[in-house]
């Protein structure tokens, strides 16, 4: 995990506290991969998918020329940037979600984090370890 400044939050919690909380009910999983890795990697039934940089993209920001290559589109609309605000918001705002990135390794949704809080939402956080680290969580119980 990065060092912060002691007065900034934390930006990641760990992949067991993130399916508890995913599990009651309280958080909204965000997959930030790109549409490619979901099927060739396969996809966490518990998420919508938002790829991080289409969301970079709508939110105005630079994509590096890689980024671009692999995202390969045109700019978004306006109904691009409504759709996706009106998703985040019915989550974070309407249902008082927590917002929980995740991606492969847990980098990537940091950056996604960052974003989200530059954007207000106080309440995003990335999964340590992404997807493996998901994949790893022992079996829920059933209830």
């Amino acid at each position: 995990m990065a060092a912060v400044a002691e007065s900034e939050p934390p930006y990641e919690i760990s992949a067991p506290v993130a399916r508890e909380i995913a599990r009651l009910g309280i958080a909204t999983l965000l997959d930030v991969r790109q549409p490619v890795e979901l099927e060739l990697e396969g996809t966490v039934p518990e998420a919508e998918s938002v790829p991080l940089f289409d969301l970079k993209k709508l939110l105005g920001h630079t994509l590096t020329e890689d980024e671009q290559e692999i995202l390969d589109s045109d700019a978004p609309t306006a109904k691009d940037v409504q759709f996706f605000l009106s998703l985040i918001n019915k989550h974070h705002y309407q249902q008082g979600n927590v917002l929980l990135c995740i991606c492969n390794s847990g980098k990537r949704s940091l950056h996604a984090v960052r974003l989200l809080r530059s954007l207000g939402y106080g309440r995003a956080f990335s999964v340590a370890g992404g997807v493996r680290a998901w994949r790893e969580l022992p079996p829920l119980d059933p209830q």
